[in-house]
């Protein structure tokens, strides 16, 4: 068994859905955003404002190519990972990805005074969020599942989660 990769927009669930995951697997869980501001030292705020979004796509793309030589880990994924296909790729051929969804206006609701989210320091966010879920729609379709998370706990994401991701067979001793 590989990695569980959570693919999604900002305010799906992702990094709360994949602690619960892995604290049920007893798998790894690393946030591949936490692991960019820890390697950078900085906050991604800071490195969209000073070096700009490519900058930060590079680094991402690091740090999800070191995490993918690991097996067992559950890994939640920013939100515009999956605009490069060399990142599918890695994903594929190391783990499961699952893309967690929700409506425009629930994402707006969980994302609602987060000043951290560069891409949604904008004037009309709800705008901002049915445009960039348009244009990522067709990456996030090469998802291997979608979960709706709109309307249900964390609790039943995960739920979902490893239904989808059943345990390991026992080995048959020979």
């Amino acid at each position: 068994m590989g990695n569980i990769y959570l693919v999604g927009f900002m305010g799906t669930g992702k990094t709360a859905a994949g602690r619960e995951v892995a604290r049920r697997k007893e798998w790894q869980f690393v946030d591949l955003d936490e692991l960019v501001e820890l390697k950078e030292k900085c906050a991604i705020s800071d490195i969209f404002a000073r070096k700009k979004e490519p900058y930060f796509r590079k680094a991402e793309k690091a740090a999800l190519k070191e995490v993918s030589a690991e097996k067992n880990f559950v890994v939640a994924c920013g939100g515009g990972i999956v605009s490069d296909k060399d990142n599918i790729e890695i994903m594929k051929k190391t783990g499961t990805i699952l893309c967690l969804t929700a409506t425009p206006d629930v994402i707006l609701k969980r994302t609602s005074g987060y000043k951290h989210r560069p891409l949604l320091n904008v004037r009309d966010q709800k705008k901002q969020i049915g445009l960039l879920l348009k244009l990522r729609a067709p990456y996030y379709a090469l998802a291997d599942r979608t979960i709706n998370t709109s309307g249900i706990s964390i609790a039943e994401v995960a739920q979902r989660i490893l239904k989808i991701i059943p345990p390991p067979r026992p080995r048959r001793v020979k």
